[in-house]
């Protein structure tokens, strides 16, 4: 049986105590001599140790046993449809060295699989770019599942975790609490932190993206000022949960790039009462405060973003989180849908609900899409000419929809199972063939 959640803490990045069990947390103190009930002092940290305080995080662990207790590693021969590293060491891409084609290219969802088949074994990637061993870069995920973890944990020494749900929800038990997560809601589990996920609805499909850079952080607003976008007080952190289980149980971990694998005699889930920073959270789609124009043009698509994972370089993100949420279209003497667009940044798409509004036909719930830098995308030809001529006296309201991006400054390299897989459409780049020519000089 699943751990229950114990309920939620609100903000983002907080300093939160929580405890299962009164009188769990010592006071004045991280590591006393003997904590109280018999647990063990245990520090996670997921930044070094002097980085500024702004942007320090870790938390302390009180526990019934400490992480180091496990049985040996061994390579982990499961998920077939996780891919190993290419080239590790050498060119820092985890994600091959081979030529990358400028198409672009579009996905149906992935389909349910015909065995029983947990979170971790349904994962699927498709495409990434850098390395856990360079700490920069991503990989983009898809997972299909109909079992649950059920004494399996796992936890991902390479990134943190940004979980997209589409279909079915999840039960994610923490060590460090419970997120209970439905469609159109995220988690996002940080690096090292173990897990188990459920399923409560018996099958589950969506994405993953795995940060190997900076931990996610909210934006800055800017000139939007102090509220606005995806607000602090949304964010949920869960409250101490914990598993006191014995048993011949399985620890899974993503480590530069391979899946390895340990027993475990106990659950790794087994932390009473934690404080600090550095914790799971959620956080519901749905809550996001648009922003828009309301007279002519509309303005860039960072500002419909949510999270993102800075860079070195100042302005540039090594992977930014972007949705597209009901709303309205009011802009006058506009083409109001996105306009054709070639970026510097590359973009991995993908649709959790209902339709996306550049696109009539093709682009369904569950798939995705891929443009890399510098090929030319945009609306197909149906949306263009029905945009074209919209009567603009009249407002467009977005509904019933929820459509995100994985932006990233670096070329996404997609997998060879990617650009050979079933549920490939591979006449994609139709969608623009009907767009004729129109030009007439004068004269």
């Amino acid at each position: 049986m699943a751990i229950a959640s114990n309920g939620y803490q609100s903000g983002f990045g907080n300093e939160f105590a929580t405890e299962a069990l009164s009188g769990t947390l010592p006071v004045g103190r991280n590591s006393p001599q003997r904590v109280a009930h018999g647990l063990y002092a245990e520090q996670l940290s997921g930044t070094a140790f002097t980085a500024p305080r702004a942007e320090n995080r870790r938390s302390w662990l009180y526990r019934i046993r400490p992480a180091a207790v496990h049985g040996s590693f061994e390579r982990y021969l499961g998920a077939p449809g996780m891919q190993p590293p290419a080239s590790i060491g050498r060119f820092h891409n985890d994600f091959g060295d081979g030529p990358v084609s400028p198409d672009q290219m579009r996905w149906n969802p992935l389909p349910t699989p015909e065995r029983p088949t947990d979170f971790i074994d349904g994962l699927f990637t498709m495409a990434g770019n850098g390395s856990p061993a360079a700490q920069h870069g991503i990989g983009i995920h898809l997972y299909a599942a109909n079992r649950d973890m059920d004494g399996r944990y796992f936890y991902d020494a390479d990134g943190e975790l940004l979980i997209v749900p589409q279909q079915g929800r999840l039960h994610i038990a923490t060590e460090l609490g419970v997120l209970e997560v439905e469609p159109q809601e995220i988690a996002v589990v940080p690096r090292g932190i173990r897990f188990a996920v459920s399923l409560p609805d018996g099958e589950a499909r969506g994405y993953v993206c795995e940060n190997f850079g900076a931990l996610l952080k909210l934006p800055d607003l800017g000139p939007i000022g102090s509220n606005g976008l995806a607000n602090p007080r949304d964010f949920l952190t869960p409250n101490a949960a914990y598993e006191d289980k014995q048993g011949n149980f399985e620890l899974i971990a993503k480590f530069q790039g391979h899946l390895w694998r340990a027993s475990i005699g106990h659950s790794p889930l087994d932390v009473v009462g934690w404080h600090g920073n550095y914790a799971p959270y959620k956080y519901d789609l749905r809550r996001f405060n648009t922003i828009g124009s309301i007279s002519f043009d509309h303005p860039d698509p960072s500002i419909f973003l949510v999270l993102h994972s800075p860079s070195d370089t100042p302005g540039t993100s090594n992977l930014d989180f972007v949705i597209f949420p009901p709303r309205w279209l009011v802009a006058q003497d506009t083409f109001r849908p996105p306009w054709f667009h070639r970026n510097i940044a590359s973009e991995f798409m993908g649709l959790i609900h209902g339709a996306y509004d550049a696109k009539a036909e093709g682009f369904v719930p569950g798939g995705a899409s891929l443009h890399n830098s510098m090929t030319g995308h945009g609306p197909d030809a149906e949306t263009f000419d029905k945009a074209s001529s919209a009567d603009l006296s009249k407002p467009d309201v977005i509904a019933d929809t929820m459509a995100f991006m994985f932006e990233t400054r670096a070329v996404i390299r997609p997998t060879r199972q990617a650009v050979e897989a079933a549920h490939r459409q591979r006449d994609y780049q139709a969608c623009w063939a009907g767009l004729e020519k129109h030009f007439t000089p004068p004269g």
